[in-house]
C-alpha cells in the first residue's frame, strides 16, 4: 500500500472520526430529559405519588404563610398585654383602662370575683377557681395555636416513604422494560430510573422544609404560652393583692 493511500484512509478516518464527536454532543442534547420530561414519561403511579407531594409541600407553605402572621400577632400582643399588667396594682386600676379592661385573663377573674361575691373569706377557694379559669383560657389558646401545625409533622414524617414508594414502583417498571427488551444498555433503562429517582427527590422536596417549619412553630408556640403563663401569674398576684386588702369585689 502507498503512503498517499495511507494518508487518503488516515485523514478520511479523521474526518469521521470528528464528524462523529461533533455530532454526539448535538445528540445527547436533544436526548436530554428535563424535570418535566421525566414528569411526563413517568407511569401512572409516579405520577399520582409526585402530585400528592406537589400537593404537600403546597400544604407546607401555606401553613407557613399563615401560621407564622397568626403566632406572629399573638406574641406581640401578650407581650404588650403583660408589660401593661406588670404596673397594676389591683382589679380597680385594670378597669379603668380599656386596654387592660379587655383583656380575656382579666375578664375571667373578674367573672370568677363577681360569681364568688358571697365567698370573699374562703381566699384559697377562691384563688384556685381564679387559677383554673385563666388555666382553662391558656389551654384554649394553646389549642388555637396549635391549630393546623399538626399537619406539617405528618408531612415531615410521611413524605419520604411516599416518595420512596414512587422510586420502588418506578425502578421495579424500569426492570420490567429490560425484562420486555432483552437489553441491558443503560441508556435504555437510564431515563425509567431517572424518572422513579424523581420521586424520592421530591419527598425530600416536601419533608425537609416541613420539619423545619415544624420545629420553628413549636418554639413560637411555647414561647407565647409562657409569656401568656407569665400574664396568667401577674393576674392571680393582682387578685390576692385585693383579697389581702379587702377590695376584692
Amino acid at each position: 500500500m502507498s503512503a498517499i493511500r495511507l494518508v487518503n484512509i488516515a485523514w478520511k478516518t479523521g474526518a469521521l472520526g470528528a464528524l462523529t464527536l461533533a455530532a454526539a454532543p448535538a445528540h445527547a442534547a436533544t436526548g436530554r430529559l428535563s424535570v418535566a420530561d421525566m414528569f411526563f414519561q413517568a407511569d401512572w403511579v409516579v405520577k399520582l405519588v409526585m402530585l400528592g407531594l406537589i400537593a404537600a409541600s403546597v400544604v407546607t407553605w401555606t401553613v407557613f404563610a399563615a401560621k407564622h402572621r397568626q403566632l406572629s400577632s399573638i406574641a406581640r400582643q401578650e407581650r404588650e398585654r403583660f408589660e401593661r399588667l406588670r404596673t397594676v396594682r389591683g382589679m380597680g386600676d385594670a378597669e379603668s383602662d380599656e386596654a387592660l379592661a379587655a383583656n380575656p385573663l382579666v375578664i375571667s377573674a373578674r367573672e370568677e370575683l363577681a360569681l364568688s361575691a358571697d365567698a370573699l373569706s374562703d381566699r384559697d377557694g377562691l384563688k384556685e377557681r381564679v387559677a383554673s379559669r385563666l388555666e382553662r383560657y391558656e389551654a384554649m389558646c394553646a389549642r388555637r395555636m396549635t391549630r393546623g401545625i399538626n399537619i406539617l409533622a405528618t408531612i415531615g414524617a410521611t413524605a419520604p416513604f411516599v416518595g420512596l414508594f414512587g422510586t420502588v414502583w418506578g425502578i421495579m417498571n424500569a426492570f420490567v422494560g429490560i425484562a420486555e427488551k432483552q437489553t441491558t444498555n443503560l441508556a435504555v433503562v437510564a431515563p425509567g430510573i431517572a424518572e422513579a429517582l424523581l420521586a424520592t427527590a421530591m419527598g425530600l422536596i416536601a419533608a425537609i422544609p416541613a420539619v423545619v417549619i415544624y420545629n420553628h412553630f413549636s418554639r413560637m408556640v411555647a414561647a407565647n404560652r409562657a409569656s401568656l403563663s407569665d400574664a396568667s401569674a401577674v393576674v392571680m398576684q393582682i387578685v390576692s393583692r385585693d383579697l389581702s386588702r379587702g377590695t376584692a369585689v
